[in-house]
């Protein structure tokens, strides 16, 4: 990929991502951050980086890698530090009601599940890409998935507003 050819991608993808990134991390800054960090690492790579071969994907994985890494990163300090409290992160209001709504029904869930709702739904990747994004196989991610939008139209009932007639007032 030439220099050109990376500033296309990257201004093509970096809002996208960091959306995504936004509904797995909860943090708008955080997901920022790391959506940037992958795109400077990938910036070294961009000669290997082929368009039909999904570069999104890699700067995708990566932005998801180094945010577990951070969460892996501030636990330990904090337990180092004597500290077991836990702090929510604060969060920024994102653009729509419905979206704080959603990102706020997906932190509840378990990392795996919202992984692969977010992958597969808002990412718009195939089962089988999910799976080979996160090393789980495929039935693993079907159940995820399965497991995941179970749990998250339950949380989702609870939040959203009905109307007299029992029909959802979004």
């Amino acid at each position: 990929m030439t220099p050109q050819e990376f500033d296309a991608f990257y201004a093509a993808s970096f809002s996208r991502l960091t959306g995504q990134l936004y509904a797995l991390t909860g943090n708008w800054s955080e997901a920022q951050d790391v959506v940037q960090e992958a795109f400077i690492r990938a910036w070294d790579r961009r000669r290997t980086f082929d368009p039909d071969h999904a570069p999104e994907a890699w700067i995708r994985t990566t932005a998801r890698r180094l945010a577990v890494s951070r969460w892996r990163r501030l636990a330990r300090g904090l337990h180092l530090a004597g500290r077991h409290q836990h702090r929510e992160p604060p969060t920024v209001e994102p653009p729509t009601e419905e979206h704080l709504m959603l990102v706020t029904a997906l932190r509840d869930l378990p990392e795996a599940q919202r992984s692969a709702l977010v992958l597969h739904h808002m990412c718009d990747l195939s089962v089988e890409q999910v799976a080979a994004e996160t090393g789980a196989s495929v039935s693993a991610v079907k159940s995820r998935l399965a497991r995941g939008r179970t749990a998250l139209a339950a949380r989702l009932a609870d939040r959203i507003p009905t109307s007299a007639e029992g029909k959802l007032s979004v």
